[in-house]
């Protein structure tokens, strides 16, 4: 097993630096001048030069690029400033500890990787993730468990009603409203009926986040905020999750241990949960962890519309200003959650196939 993690985890490593060196020339041949936007009407030729020179912008495509690998890899080579004897990297200090001296002004440190900072605000990225990516998990993993409850649920009792009115309805309408509606179509209908039309019986709001601003009592978590965009967000992978569960439990039940457990005089609902669902959880665990990590990259339009202060919100925001190094961060942290959860489905399948566990 550890011969094994450490094989995904190698992999692992080449997918991020294609990633990121993809990500890294991808944005840089975009149209758009950093020093233009970060100094707007004020911008002049001196101000501009100034800027370029304080970003590395002004240096070759080839030596911004490894300066950008410097600044993320934790393991990195940077300079001493003799006058306050602190090290420095593009004048942001951080924790570090010294590896190995080289010259007299040069040295390897260990450090936190460097997302830079943002054009507009002029705050670490990484600060702005940190602040915003935990609302997009609570959001995606509400959605993720909406989904997975529900439609293992579903999915289940429209496999042991095979071809029954209520199979039908649920194949219907997890097709129409699942597969078919856009999530931002499904984000507006959800906000106008739920938190608008009918606000006086649910009590919800067509918007807020996780967190709201109270001026006597100061942040207040608002739970109620969360009920309406994880319905929304949850609404497509739910429709899979049911359509996976029902196929592959239909498939399960027709093989040969199920009929000789049947044969051996287990009740029905013994050898569906005992044997028959765990075998069919694999493609519903494959469906679920491509969604999870799906709805934390791509829960843009519903952070949008139900304004929830997630990480989503803040790349489209970035996105409309040019602010690219927010965008590249966010994009590098996605990467990260697929790489991360493709690697702990790999486990969950050694426990629940004992076959993937011998392989």
């Amino acid at each position: 097993m550890l011969n094994y993690l450490l094989r995904k985890c190698f992999y692992a490593l080449l997918v991020l630096f294609g990633v990121v060196s993809t990500i890294f020339f991808l944005f840089n041949v975009l149209p758009g001048d950093p020093a233009s936007i970060m100094l707007g009407q004020r911008a002049n030729k001196e101000a501009i030069d100034a800027i370029h020179k304080d970003l590395g912008t002004d240096q070759a495509l080839g030596i911004q690029y490894l300066n950008y690998l410097n600044d993320l890899s934790p393991v990195s080579l940077h300079s001493l400033n003799a006058e306050n004897a602190f090290w420095y990297l593009n004048k942001d200090k951080y924790t570090w500890l010294p590896l190995l001296q080289i010259g007299r002004h040069k040295v390897l440190v260990l450090k936190q990787p460097y997302l830079r900072r943002s054009y507009i605000t002029k705050r670490h990225v990484a600060d702005i993730i940190r602040e915003t990516l935990p609302e997009t998990a609570v959001l995606a993993v509400s959605a993720i468990l909406i989904a997975t409850v529900l439609g293992i649920a579903l999915g289940v009792l429209t496999a042991i009603k095979k071809n029954s009115f209520f199979d039908r309805s649920v194949f219907v309408l997890a097709t129409v409203f699942g597969m078919s509606a856009p999530s931002f179509l499904v984000g507006l209908l959800v906000a106008w009926l739920f938190g608008y039309l009918l606000a006086q019986y649910t009590g919800l709001g067509p918007s807020g986040s996780l967190f709201e601003l109270d001026v006597w009592a100061g942040q207040q978590m608002q739970l109620k905020n969360l009920i309406l965009p994880a319905i929304t967000l949850g609404v497509r992978p739910l429709s899979i999750v049911i359509q996976l569960t029902r196929s592959s439990l239909l498939e399960v039940l027709s093989q040969d241990y199920i009929r000789t457990a049947k044969a051996k005089g287990l009740s029905f609902s013994k050898v569906v949960m005992k044997h028959a669902l765990k075998n069919a959880l694999n493609p519903v665990v494959t469906a679920i962890s491509g969604w999870f990590a799906g709805l934390m990259a791509g829960a843009v339009f519903v952070e949008k519309i139900f304004s929830w202060k997630g990480i989503g919100n803040e790349v489209v925001e970035a996105l409309n200003n040019n602010d690219l190094p927010v965008v590249m961060g966010a994009t590098l942290i996605f990467a990260c959650i697929f790489i991360v959860i493709n690697i702990v489905v790999d486990i969950i399948y050694g426990l629940l196939d004992p076959r993937v566990r011998i392989q």
